[in-house]
Formats: structure tokens, C-alpha cells, sequence
């Protein structure tokens, strides 16, 4: 349990938040969410104790162990990512390493003690999970993509975003009692973040994490902390609840605050209408009194809702764009072979695949700036292309003012309506009158992209164009899209951006995987629903002969493919039901007195006395523990139930 009281922090001379409580409680899945500039970050780091407070404090169980993923700054050099891993474990290794020493020695000695002392180490090796650390470290490098064979590659060899990868494995591997996590999607292909939300959702400790992926959040988290105007508030449920009792909450508050200054008004008008009739002093008096202790109502002011739309361009013809057979290699690594694909007017095709699978070079193609081996890229009549690459800002130029540049492209549109572009984009203020070079590689991707979106041609190729967005910007991005008469073919891992935006899905797959592309209707979800289908009739034969042979067992499939015989015997799995629901209703009385602990933690008066915070932390640790034993258990008995 970790939690913050009456805390404050100020940066360059605005205060970020203040009188701010929180309380993370063990298993939370918390999403940390609010503007760019909030603070979630800096909130983050102070948890972490990377960054002190300016007033209140941190409050943290004992031995509590917090790991923190920061966006940036990461780099690891001087071991192969398998020795990176492995350092997590060190103690674990130097028990490893002695034994092996010992067992060099057994042969050649009659030293009991050196017979004991080997003992003691295997069983160390044994309890801290020795046996099965390789394959642990395999299962979590796999599921962030890593291949085999780069476990044996010096970290060094990593690029930025995989070196965020390593720090993230090694955070997992710890598994800390409080993981933080600041945008940890960020250069994640699809199904690598589809693999961390199931990870983060086992997770058997508390989990606290910024992220602009809409969806991400929806699937993940079960309580929000929103940062905003000064204050600190959390809200249970996931992020599309979060929205809704936000709204709610404001709804309510706006509510009060009108029947207050309704009653104010009344209040204020019998004190100066009677305030010198000496027969009604009394009431007078208490009237006065009531408008003394009637405690102010602050409304929070209503946050800038953005919506933007483009001039719609001309039309083309039914074909936009057509690549017949084309051919690509970058030496000897073979990307496309034989490619074949068609856009037509009026297609939203999500490009989908693992990182390195050949996205990004297949939206180079359809663009004419890649050169081909083989094959012909036709365009289509009366198309026109622009290509929004990931580094687009390349082709700015640097002297030139943001507000300059913006009005040079776009000389009929008014200022006022330029500046509600840039601020979609998060460019407010004296941010405008910037130049382009000196802005960070965010920011200039994000301002090409507003660029390209006032003067659109009638295809669009977007590589990646929700980077460095936050969640309104994205919002205002897809928008903008929908209502956008033209052609679009994009790379994207958000799936809240993809499944609000594709028509069809073209999932590309690595070379060695077979390579090329395969083309589905629908968005993201109705891709994954196509699969589950193709996966589902691929068993079925199996299943229904298995259903013909009458006495024969059940059979269920183990994660490694093969399958297992399932025999029941129903007054036993009666038996274990009547004890999985006992456990379950053990468990619901267990949450609920550790609810009212939560709460009582959560109170300022609770760590005013040492002692009753001290007795109060005991037992929420032991209701904890308790719980722990109860799931365990119950785990214990469904397991026995499903075999």
C-alpha cells in the first residue's frame, strides 16, 4: 500500500496539485489520466521517490517495493539481453554460481559441512524459483517480441524503443509491489500491448499507469486518478466509466452551485430589506449567520472541447491506387514478394503486423518514395497522395514560425481558426509563434500533421499519426477522419483510433512468416472475431469426432497443442463446487472489511496518532494476507474442477 497525504507540488511557478489524498491499495489497477502539463508524470515520479514533494508526504508500507518505467532516458549496454534479465535475479545467481562451484568439489571432498552447505543452496535455488527462472525470463522477453535468438544480442544493439522494452521485461521480472508505469504502449505493435493487458490484468500487485490508448485503459484499469485544475480525484470503474461520472460529477456540482447562489440571492435580499426593522432582527441575524457558514461551491470551468474539419478534397476514381506484384528486398532480407493490393475510393484500411513486419515500408511503396524490385505501383484517375511519414518533419524548415508556416499554406483561413487547429494539437498559447526548428521531435510530428490536414489531397498514407497525441487530440484526429471524403491507409497501435476508423484490416506478416498481406472487412475487433472463427474451425472436426465415439473421454487442449483426457466424477465436482462457493462468499466478506480499510486509511485522521495507524496498517496488511490464502485456494479448487 502506498499513499499520498495533504501533498502539494509546484513547477515554474504553477502549482500542479495541492491538499491532494491518495491511496493505492494492493492489486489496484489505477489509470493515471489529464492534460499534457498536468502533472501526471511528475505524480509518478514522486511515488517512485525520484522526485520529493512540496508539502505533505508519502506514506508506504514497510520493505515496500515500488519499480517505475519512465518514458524516456533508457539505455542499457554491456550485457546480452539474457544477462540483462538475468541480473534482476542476482542474489538468485550467486546462489546459483556457488553451487555449481561446491559441486565441482563433492567428488574430491569427505567435508560434511560442504555436503550441508550445498543443501541449504539447492533449496534457496528451489524456493526462490531457480528451476524455473530461464523459462520465466523466455515467457516475458517473448511476449514483448523478442525473439530467441535475440536473448544472445548485447543490449546496445537496441534501439530506443526496444530498449524500453528491456526495461519494462526487468520491471516485470521483479515484480514490484507497486509497478509504475509511464506510457508503457509507446512503441508497442498491437499484439504485444494485446499480450501486457493480460499480463498487467495477473498481475498480483498494485499497477499505477499514464497511457493515451483509450482502449488500453478501457481493458486494463479499474480506478481513475485524474489530474486536473489543481486537484486530484479518483473515480472507480475503467475510463469510458471515468468519462461518464466525470460528467455526472460536474452535472452535480453545476446543480449545487445554482440552487446555492438561488438561495444566496434569497437570503442576501430579506437581510437588506429587513436589516433595520427592529421586529424582525432576529431573522435577520440568522440569515446572516446561514450565509457565513454556507461553504463556497467551486465549479470547475468547462474544459475546451475541440472539433475540427478539413476541406474535403476532390474526388478520384473508383481506383485510387493499385500495387501489381511488386518486389522488395533491402539486401538480403526478403520484405515482399509478389505483392499484390488495391485501394478504392472511399476505403479506411488499417495496416496491422508486428514491428519490423514491413508497415511502414509497404506505406513507403504505395507513396512512390521506395524504390521496388519488381512489379508496378499504378495510381489511380484523378488521385492525389500525400504521405505522412514518421520523421515528416524533416521536410519543414526550421526558420519559420509555426503560425507563419501554417497561414503560407492556408492563406483564406482566419487566425482565430488557425490557432483552434494548433490547440487540437497542443500548441497554445505564445506556442504558435515558435520556430519550427526549435521544437522537440513530438511536437514537430504533431504540427506536420496538423500541416497536412488543412490542405488534404484525396488519398492519405498515415504512418503512425496518433504518436506524441494525447487522448482529446486523438479524439479530435479521428474525427476529423470520419467526415473525411477521401481514401485512407494507416499504420496505428491504438485500437480505440483503428476500430473508430477502418472499414477493412490488412494484417502484414514478416517474411519468415510466409510474408505478404491478408486483407479483412471490418475493423480491428471483427478482425479478432474472424480469427477466434478460423481458430474455432480448425478444432472442430477433432471435437465432433471425439462427440461420435460416444464413451470416449472429453478432450482439452494444453498450452503446448497437445491434449489431455478429462474424465469427471460428478459427486466430486458437486463437492468442489459447494466449496468453491463457501470460498467465494469468505472472499466477498474479506474485500469487504479490506474496502472499509482502504477508507480508513484514507482518512487524515488516521495518521494523526502513530499507534492507531500503526494498528490500522497491521490489520489491512493481515486482511490482505487473508485474502491472498482465500484466492489461493480457490484457484487451488477450480483448477481441480476444470481437470
Amino acid at each position: 500500500m502506498i499513499q499520498l497525504a495533504d501533498a502539494a507540488k509546484h513547477f515554474g511557478g504553477r502549482t500542479l496539485f495541492q491538499h491532494a489524498d491518495l491511496l493505492i491499495p494492493d492489486r489496484a489497477r489505477v489509470g493515471l489520466v489529464g492534460k499534457n502539463g498536468s502533472g501526471k508524470t511528475t505524480l509518478l515520479r514522486i511515488l517512485a521517490g525520484a522526485e520529493p514533494l512540496d508539502g505533505g508526504k508519502v506514506v508506504q508500507s514497510k520493505d515496500l517495493t515500488v519499480g517505475y518505467l519512465p518514458q524516456e532516458g533508457l539505455h542499457f549496454a554491456g550485457r546480452t539481453l539474457l544477462e540483462e534479465c538475468r541480473s534482476v535475479f542476482a542474489g538468485l545467481m550467486a546462489v546459483e554460481k556457488e553451487m555449481l562451484e561446491i559441486e565441482g568439489q563433492l567428488e574430491h571432498t569427505d567435508d560434511l559441512s560442504q555436503f550441508e552447505r550445498y543443501a541449504d543452496l539447492q533449496h534457496q535455488f528451489q524456493v526462490g524459483g531457480g528451476p524455473s527462472l530461464e523459462a520465466r525470463i523466455g515467457t516475458i522477453l517473448a511476449g514483448l517480441a523478442f525473439s530467441a535468438e535475440d536473448q544472445q544480442r548485447p543490449c546496445e544493439d537496441f534501439s530506443g524503443g526496444w530498449q524500453m522494452r528491456i526495461a519494462l521485461a526487468k520491471l516485470l521480472l521483479m515484480e514490484p509491489q507497486v509497478l509504475l508505469l509511464d506510457e508503457p504502449t509507446n512503441h508497442l505493435d498491437l499484439e504485444t500491448r494485446n499480450w501486457l493487458e493480460d499480463y498487467l490484468a495477473r498481475y498480483p500487485h498494485a499497477c499505477l499507469l499514464v497511457s493515451h490508448d483509450r482502449y488500453f485503459l478501457d481493458a486494463v484499469v479499474d480506478r481513475i486518478v485524474d489530474v486536473a485544475q489543481g486537484k486530484v480525484t479518483v473515480y472507480t470503474g475503467n475510463y469510458t466509466s471515468f468519462l461518464r461520472q466525470k460528467e455526472e460529477r460536474l452535472a452535480q456540482i453545476r446543480a449545487a452551485y445554482n440552487n446555492q447562489k438561488e438561495r444566496r440571492e434569497q437570503l442576501e435580499i430579506f437581510i437588506n430589506r429587513f436589516r433595520y426593522t427592529a421586529t424582525k432582527a432576529a431573522q435577520v441575524q440568522s440569515r446572516i449567520k446561514e450565509l457565513e457558514r454556507m461553504p463556497a461551491i467551486e465549479v470547475p470551468p468547462n474544459e475546451e472541447t475541440i472539433h475540427f474539419s478539413f476541406p474535403q478534397p476532390k474526388p478520384s476514381g473508383r481506383r485510387v491506387l493499385e500495387l501489381r506484384k511488386v518486389s522488395k528486398s533491402y539486401g538480403p532480407k526478403h520484405i515482399f514478394e509478389n505483392l499484390d493490393l488495391v485501394l478504392e475510393r472511399g476505403d479506411r484500411i488499417g495496416l496491422i503486423g508486428q514491428n519490423g513486419a514491413g508497415k511502414s515500408t509497404l506505406l513507403r511503396l504505395l507513396a512512390g518514395v521506395e524504390p521496388f524490385d519488381g512489379g508496378e505501383r499504378v495510381v489511380g484517375h484523378q488521385a492525389t497522395i500525400d504521405f505522412f511519414a514518421q520523421d515528416q518533419y524533416k521536410v519543414l524548415n526550421p526558420e519559420r514560425r509555426i503560425l507563419d508556416d501554417l497561414t503560407e499554406v492556408s492563406p483564406a483561413l482566419m487566425v482565430p481558426q488557425l490557432r483552434t487547429l494548433l490547440g487540437s494539437f497542443l500548441f497554445h498559447g505564445d506556442d504558435v509563434y515558435k520556430r519550427i526548428g526549435v521544437l522537440s521531435g513530438g511536437e514537430r510530428n504533431r504540427y506536420a500533421l496538423a500541416r497536412m490536414l488543412l490542405q488534404p489531397s484525396n488519398c492519405l498514407l498515415l504512418d503512425e499519426p496518433t504518436n506524441h497525441l494525447d487522448l482529446q487530440a486523438k479524439e479530435v484526429l479521428l474525427e476529423a477522419l470520419q467526415k473525411y471524403s477521401g481514401t485512407v491507409i494507416f499504420v496505428s497501435h491504438d485500437r480505440a483510433f483503428i476500430d473508430g476508423l477502418a472499414t477493412r484490416i490488412v494484417h502484414v506478416t514478416p517474411r519468415e512468416a510466409g510474408g505478404g498481406v491478408e486483407v479483412y472487412p471490418g475493423n480491428y475487433e471483427e478482425y479478432r472475431y474472424h480469427l477466434e472463427q478460423a481458430e474455432r474451425a480448425a478444432t472442430r472436426p477433432a471435437a465432433e469426432a471425439g462427440a461420435d465415439a460416444g464413451a470416449a473421454p472429453a478432450l482439452s487442449r494444453l498450452p503446448d497443442g497437445t491434449q489431455k483426457k478429462k474424465r469427471v466424477n460428478p459427486q466430486r465436482e458437486q463437492a468442489l463446487k459447494n466449496q468453491i462457493s463457501a470460498l467465494e462468499a469468505s472472499i466477498a466478506e474479506v474485500e469487504a472489511a479490506i474496502r472499509d480499510s482502504e477508507a480508513a486509511l484514507g482518512a487524515q485522521d488516521t495518521f494523526r496518532d502513530g499507534a492507531s495507524a500503526q494498528a490500522a496498517m497491521a490489520r489491512y496488511q493481515q486482511q490482505l494476507e487473508r485474502r491472498a490464502e482465500l484466492m489461493a485456494e480457490w484457484e487451488k479448487k477450480q483448477l481441480a474442477v476444470s481437470n
